[in-house]
């Protein structure tokens, strides 16, 4: 199947991949009593007594907000924020099918972080959380940034944050089948943009003490002339051997290499001159930085891609449902670190040690015990961490 154009066609038919629908009768005058007016001002006034009765009274507790600026579609680029709705519609299918969240997609026509940032703000009331989504870097960082500074609702950048999660979870169960310890690992991740700082960041987090990142230019080093601010700030937690040179450098030797950069910019000789049994994930799509079948072929033991075509797919899908299903349920005032980290953690579990295998470390996408595993998890991390408000 041509998947391009056939989607085409079925977005031609389809007119929209979400809808709302009416949770209530409305068809007597008792009803629309009821729903509507005169009876629909008592709730109001509750809620203008005691906005916390929002998230009880209305939909608000379930409900998140899809919101891009089209910088950053999908592999695509700036192509707008209407080119973008798309995506945004088949997110907000993806939260209702695998996590029950009714989600709505915003596509904002400004590239403003200032804007951006009160935008949400000012819309922020009718939600109960913010996923922010497909906004380019760096501008993503302040903008995620500073709406967690100001909401007590989660802020979630799933570009960065999703794609960190699924990664770790994948890592998780990989040294499981290579016999390698966390701390002990030296991990390359290529492309320094949204996805690459925040997988860094998190594995720090998680435990990995050797991480060093590479962008187009090369190794990036504490100190370098030219640094942007994201990647100032990473360079002071990654690459302490202060290495120098090309991507090919890095990996000299390297037991993890993480791609989340640029079609075809790894070569066999590079694979093959990692370590004993290496771990390579190429997440870059549709054309990853090197084809499975050539790392296995220079000597990675276990290959992971971005796409659905192959074994070991790393999707944020297995992440941004359950996620936020679990943040809602316990009405959490954020997202923070240990949720993260508990949400890559119950993605790992689904794969029992059975199951485990070199073309099996995580679970599918449309694997219900994933998402419902990482809600748990998510919540029970909110209520460990005080965030949660029941």
């Amino acid at each position: 199947m041509n998947y391009r154009e056939e989607s085409l066609k079925k977005h031609a038919e389809w007119k929209g991949k979400i809808e709302t629908l009416c949770r209530v009768p409305t068809d007597s005058r008792e009803a629309l009593s009821l729903a509507y007016t005169p009876g629909v001002a008592e709730p109001c006034l509750a809620i203008n007594a005691d906005i916390q009765k929002s998230f009880e009274l209305t939909r608000r507790w379930n409900t998140v907000a899809v919101i891009t600026d089209g910088t950053a579609i999908l592999g695509l680029g700036d192509i707008g924020p209407e080119a973008g709705m798309p995506v945004m519609e088949g997110k907000c299918a993806l939260f209702k099918a695998y996590g029950g969240v009714d989600a709505f997609p915003i596509c904002l026509k400004t590239k403003d972080p200032e804007e951006i940032i009160r935008t949400i703000e000012i819309i922020s009331g009718s939600f109960g959380g913010i996923n922010l989504e497909d906004i380019s870097a760096p501008r993503c960082f302040q903008i995620e940034t500073q709406l967690k500074s100001k909401l007590d609702i989660p802020v979630f950048h799933d570009d960065q944050h999703g794609t960190a999660i699924v990664v770790t979870a994948a890592l998780i169960n990989a040294l499981k089948l290579v016999g390698k310890d966390k701390q002990n690992l030296k991990v390359v991740i290529n492309g320094a943009g949204a996805a690459g700082i925040s997988i860094g960041k998190m594995l720090l987090s998680y435990g990995v003490k050797d991480v060093t990142m590479v962008d187009r230019f090369g190794i990036i080093c504490e100190g370098d002339e030219g640094l942007n601010s994201a990647h100032a700030e990473i360079s002071k937690l990654t690459n302490r051997a202060r290495l120098r040179g090309k991507l090919a450098d890095a990996m000299n030797g390297a037991d993890v290499f993480i791609g989340v950069s640029a079609p075809n910019c790894v070569s066999k000789q590079m694979v093959a001159s990692m370590a004993d049994r290496a771990i390579v994930f190429t997440c870059a799509n549709p054309v990853p930085e090197i084809q499975r079948t050539d790392a296995l072929e220079a000597g990675a033991y276990i290959v992971g891609t971005g796409s659905s075509e192959h074994p070991n797919q790393i999707n944020n899908v297995l992440v941004f449902p359950g996620l936020f299903r679990g943040a809602l349920d316990v009405r959490a005032t954020t997202v923070n670190r240990e949720m993260m980290i508990a949400a890559a953690e119950g993605i790992a579990a689904c794969v029992s040690d059975s199951e485990l295998n070199r073309d099996y470390i995580l679970p599918y996408a449309y694997d219900g015990r994933a998402h419902e595993s990482v809600a748990k998890a998510v919540a029970a991390a909110a209520r460990k961490t005080g965030v949660a408000k029941k």
